[in-house]
């Protein structure tokens, strides 16, 4: 199985292709746009800005070919950022546009708490969730952000709280996203990206 990682010039692709490869999976970072039809499944890592993802995939011409493997139904996995850029836009870059998945616009996280939201946090599901099968449901997950998504989206299926609850799992489709550090939460986000795994199959 070849899950490519797109590779936009942003950091923690590292520690991503390691949890996957020890999972059994082939992973590959993706420079290249042609290289992205040859993958099983992608993997939309993020840390950093909102313009750093958008500004990343045109610079290097991955966005055409990532959108069209999007329609073919390959299944994708967004983590943090990579979470955010599926949605219209973000208010940590006015005026530029994410991918477009998801109608909703990405928001800062409230004066009225700490932020950046770093460190463990617990999710509330709202229905079934294919993620999160087999974790359990006081399981703690790792959080580095300061823009979250809106929790109200028909495609979230587990939402976190910090200062107002916004979107921590989604799920629509071949499309897949989380906004906590699967690959920095131990044996439950380990367990998360095994169930992305198993999806791929």
């Amino acid at each position: 199985m070849r899950i490519g990682i797109l590779d936009y010039g942003a950091g923690n692709l590292a520690s991503v292709e390691r949890a996957l490869c020890c999972l059994g999976a082939e992973a590959e970072r993706i420079t290249e746009p042609e290289r992205i039809a040859s993958a099983d499944a992608l993997v939309l890592p993020g840390v950093g800005h909102f313009s750093a993802f958008v500004d990343g995939i045109c610079v290097t011409g991955l966005a055409p070919a990532l959108q069209a493997a999007i329609h073919r139904g390959v299944p994708v996995l967004g983590i943090c950022l990579g979470l955010q850029a599926m949605f219209s836009g973000s208010a940590e870059a006015p005026g530029k546009k994410g991918l477009g998945l998801f109608p909703e616009t990405v928001c800062a996280l409230p004066e009225s708490v700490k932020s950046p939201h770093i460190g463990w946090n617990q999710l509330r599901r709202t229905r079934e969730s294919a993620l999160l099968r087999s974790v359990p449901e006081d399981a703690h997950f790792y959080f580095a952000h300061s823009y979250a998504a809106p929790a109200g989206g028909a495609a979230v299926v587990a939402v976190c709280e910090h200062g107002f609850p916004f979107s921590a799992v989604i799920e629509k489709g071949n499309l897949m996203a989380v906004q906590f550090h699967p690959e920095k939460s131990g044996v439950a986000g380990a367990r998360v990206l095994a169930n992305f795994l198993k999806a791929v199959r």
